[in-house]
């Protein structure tokens, strides 16, 4: 079965509410593609942490006159998912080395990185930063 590309983008204010916005969007739009739910379960995960890693770190870092945005896009191809999140802050993300096991935060990026194929950042010349991860959907 030959499987189209398919791209869908979200634009998000920057507060901690949108967080749960984007994870029912991925779910809804997923769905929609007809992706397995194991699938789905792991994309909102990482929507989920790279969400809440632009919501914590761009609050602020934009033009103070506007309300600081964070764009979620999902592309499908045939045999991955590609979720990019990008926010204002010119920033890259921290990976933490190690993280107290008491910590109640700072592993979003090692969950990305666990259930990824891939995962990086780039700064796009408009500004800010997007963060990206590859999920594997097998072959279809």
């Amino acid at each position: 079965m030959n499987v189209a590309s398919y791209t869908s983008e979200l634009e998000l204010a920057a507060r901690t509410e949108s967080v749960q916005w984007a994870r029912s969007h991925t779910r809804d739009v997923l769905s929609a593609w007809r992706l397995p739910d194991d699938h789905i379960d792991t994309a909102q995960l990482v929507v989920s942490e790279l969400v809440t890693n632009a919501v914590r770190h761009d609050a602020g870092k934009q033009d103070p006159s506007s309300e600081p945005r964070v764009t979620l896009t999902l592309h499908r191809e045939p045999t991955q998912l590609i979720v990019l999140v990008s926010d204002g802050n010119p920033n890259p993300p921290l990976h933490n080395g190690a993280v107290p096991l008491a910590a109640e935060g700072g592993r979003g990026l090692f969950i990305v990185e666990a259930v990824s194929k891939e995962w990086s950042y780039y700064f796009p010349p408009t500004g800010g930063k997007v963060v990206w991860c590859i999920l594997a959907l097998g072959s279809e």
